[in-house]
């Protein structure tokens, strides 16, 4: 990456057992995968320091890069600008590791829901507020149009202004609600 590295997280490694509980629970909810716990147990024992392991997130001076996967690997890149939400979850289970769900939501999204989900990241909060500081960041600074001498370049400039403006007003708008 050529650009500044503001903040990389780091995982939680409670989100190991976390994930662990939840295979049992689900397992044992759904009596049809009690059974399957014989092969999957040793599975998740096997797998689960590689794909903690694999996760990374890292906060740049544009945008988020999140990595994650073991045999599938994926890797998302969310500019600061579009992120609408970022959303902080601690489920009851997740009360009991102290861990939180960090949910990232763009504007021009077409489903609904978190574009990316992170379960575990070492003060949340922290990482959280880093994006939302950034973005303001990004946003604030003003990025200089070249000057030139025609009515079309000043339409524009007078355009893409307004446009910055509402886009502010919209998000003030929906962190008030």
């Amino acid at each position: 990456m050529s650009e500044k590295i503001i903040l990389n997280a780091t995982f939680n490694p409670a989100v190991k057992t976390y994930w662990l509980i939840s295979l049992l629970l689900v397992s044992t909810v759904s009596i049809v995968g009690i059974p399957f716990l014989i092969i999957s147990i040793p599975i998740f024992f096997l797998i689960s320091s590689k794909v903690l392991s694999a996760m990374s997130a890292t906060v740049t001076e544009r945008k988020i890069v999140v990595k994650r996967g073991v045999f599938n690997k994926e890797e998302k890149s969310i500019p600061l600008e579009k992120i609408t939400d970022v959303a902080m979850v601690q489920g009851p289970l997740m009360r009991v590791f102290n861990l939180y769900r960090l949910s990232f939501e763009t504007a021009g999204q077409s489903a609904q829901g978190a574009l990316v989900s992170l379960i575990g990241i070492n003060d949340a909060d922290t990482f959280r507020e880093t994006i939302l500081a950034q973005k303001d960041k990004l946003l604030t600074s003003t990025s200089v149009v070249p000057e030139q001498n025609t009515d079309e370049s000043s339409d524009m400039k007078e355009l893409i202004e307004s446009v910055k403006r509402i886009e502010l007003l919209l998000e003030k708008a929906l962190e008030s609600k």
